[in-house]
Parts: C-alpha cells; sequence; structure tokens
C-alpha cells in the first residue's frame, strides 16, 4: 500500500493539472470547452475519471491511515494488513459510490 500511495500522489499532481486545464478552457468560451465536453464524454474520457476519482479516494484514506500511523497506531503487523485492505476496498466503494451520486443514482 504504502509504493500505490506515492504512485497515487503523482497521478494526482497530473490530474490537478488536467483539472486545472479544463477550468481554463471552460474560461476560454463555449468553443474550447466542447473540445474537453466530447473528449470526457467518451470512454477514454469516462474511464479517465474514473481512475482519478479511485486515485483521490485511494489517496485521501491512505492519508488518513498514515496519520493514524504518526500518532503511533497501527504497527502491528496484523493491523497493517487489515488497514491496508481497508484502503484498498474503502477506495474502490467510495470511487462507486461517487459514481453513483455523479450520475444520480443515489
Amino acid at each position: 500500500v504504502s509504493i500505490s500511495h506515492r504512485i497515487t500522489g503523482i497521478i494526482n499532481f497530473f490530474a490537478i493539472t488536467l483539472i486545472c486545464i479544463w477550468f481554463a478552457l471552460m474560461l476560454l468560451g463555449e468553443k474550447e470547452y466542447q473540445i474537453i465536453k466530447i473528449f470526457l464524454e467518451s470512454f477514454l474520457g469516462k474511464f479517465i475519471l474514473i481512475g482519478i476519482t479511485w486515485s483521490f479516494s485511494f489517496q485521501m484514506l491512505s492519508e488518513i491511515r498514515h496519520l493514524i500511523m504518526d500518532m503511533g497506531y497501527g504497527f502491528e503487523l496484523q493491523t497493517t494488513k487489515i488497514t491496508g485492505l481497508l484502503v484498498i476496498f474503502g477506495s474502490v466503494i467510495l470511487t462507486i459510490l461517487i459514481y453513483l451520486l455523479g450520475r444520480g443514482i443515489i
């Protein structure tokens, strides 16, 4: 989980850059925004958005795990395995919930 935390941090850096470009295109007018809108409505665009959502979810839960460990708790092998699995499965569940909220299903 530790290396995944670092990898998602790098992914999130580039994701925030893409989000800033997206907002800049919105400020330039409707014609420029249509380019990014068409891309985000494609299969690849939706895949990237779901991937970014998972990356942010994973990073957030992993940061909470690290904060708890910084306070001196959870260093036992069994506890680290359990919290690692909670981060992995929690990020997937959180991503699904965010997707369902975005689609208006929940």
